[in-house]
C-alpha cells in the first residue's frame, strides 16, 4: 500500500469515557499495535492513577509507551512528536493502520500536525516557577502571563498548571512571549489521521469518573502518591488525583475532602478535554459501543 494510503486511527475523548476499551477492539480487528498519547501514562512510578491498560489488556494488544520513562526524566511534546513519528515509520512496515490513543491533546497534535519549535528553558527557571506555584498557588503565575504574554493567556487553558509554567519558562528564558513562538504551517506526514472521538451524556460521564476515583484509592492511589512526594513539583504530578492527596498529606485537607476535590476536579478535566478536541477539529464523535459505526467511518 502507498505511503500516503496509511492511517493512523486517532482515538481521544474525556477521562473515563472508555478510549482504552475501543483502542484494543480497533487493534485486534486491524492486527495491528497501539500508541499510548497520554502524557501520564509514560511513567512507570505512576499507574494507578494514571488508569494504565491492566496487565490483560497489555497483553491482548501491543502497546507503545506505557511505562517506558521514568518520572526522574523530562520528556516533553516535542521528544515525544520525534519519537513516535519514528515509530510509525516502523509500524507502518508491517500494518496498514496504527491506533494512537490518549487524552493529551497537544500530544496528539505533536504526532499529527507537528508542533512550534520552543526553546527550552535552564533548569533553574523551571525550578523558580514551580517554587511559586507550590507556596502560592497558580494565581500569581496566572497574573504574570497575563502581564508578559495576554496573547496566549486569553487562548490557552489558564487553570493548567503545566501550560501557565512552561508559557512562562519561555518568557524567562527568551524574553519573548511564547505566542511569539507558535507556527501556523501544518508539518507534512507521510500518513493520514483519521480522529475519532467518543463522548457520552454528561450524567453517565460524570457517574463513571466518580466511580473510577473510588476504584483508584481502593487499588492504593493515596501509597502511590507517598512513594512520589520526592517528585511532587515534576509537571506529570501537578495533575489531578496527584495534587489533591500531596495536600492532604500536608494537612490542608481531609482524606474525604481530597477525594472528594478529585472527583470534582477530574470532571472539569473531562469537559475541557471534550471543549478541547471540539475545538481542534476534524474529529467525529461517537458513542463508545458504537463499534459498527466508528469502523464504518474508518473505511470510508
Amino acid at each position: 500500500m502507498d505511503a500516503k494510503k496509511k492511517k493512523l486511527i486517532v482515538v481521544v475523548g474525556p477521562t473515563a469515557v472508555g478510549k482504552t476499551a475501543l483502542a484494543i477492539a480497533l487493534a485486534k480487528h486491524y492486527r495491528t499495535e497501539i500508541i499510548s498519547a497520554d502524557s501520564r501514562q509514560f511513567y512507570k512510578e505512576m499507574s494507578i492513577g494514571t488508569a494504565k491498560p491492566d496487565a490483560a489488556e497489555l497483553i491482548e494488544v501491543k502497546h507503545h509507551f506505557i511505562d517506558s520513562h521514568s518520572i526522574e526524566e523530562e520528556y516533553s511534546a516535542g521528544d515525544f512528536e520525534r519519537d513516535a513519528l519514528r515509530l510509525l515509520h516502523t509500524l507502518f512496515k508491517e500494518h496498514d493502520r496504527v491506533i494512537m490513543v490518549g487524552g493529551s491533546g497537544l500530544f496528539i497534535r505533536a504526532v499529527c500536525e507537528g508542533l512550534d519549535n520552543l526553546p527550552k528553558a535552564p533548569p533553574a527557571v523551571r525550578e523558580a516557577l514551580n517554587d511559586t506555584f507550590a507556596r502560592e498557588g497558580i494565581e500569581p503565575l496566572q497574573r504574570r502571563l497575563s502581564e508578559v504574554d495576554p496573547a496566549y493567556y486569553g487562548s490557552a487553558d489558564i487553570r493548567n498548571p503545566q501550560r501557565v509554567i512552561r508559557a512562562l519558562e519561555v518568557f524567562e528564558a527568551t524574553g519573548q512571549p511564547f505566542s511569539s513562538f507558535r507556527i501556523k504551517a501544518q508539518s507534512e506526514r507521510p500518513f493520514e489521521s483519521i480522529a475519532v472521538g467518543l463522548n457520552m451524556e454528561r450524567e453517565r460521564l460524570y457517574e463513571r469518573i466518580n466511580l473510577r476515583v473510588d476504584k483508584m484509592m481502593e487499588a492504593g492511589l493515596l501509597d502511590e502518591v507517598r512513594t512520589l512526594k520526592d517528585y511532587r513539583d515534576k509537571p506529570a504530578l501537578l495533575t489531578v488525583g496527584y495534587a489533591e492527596l500531596f495536600d492532604f498529606l500536608d494537612g490542608k485537607h481531609t482524606l474525604n475532602e481530597a477525594v472528594t476535590q478529585i472527583k470534582q476536579n477530574s470532571r472539569r478535566y473531562a469537559k475541557r478535554q471534550i471543549t478541547w478536541f471540539k475545538k481542534y477539529g476534524g474529529t467525529t464523535w461517537f458513542q463508545p459501543d458504537d463499534i459498527e459505526g466508528i469502523l464504518k467511518h474508518i473505511e470510508s
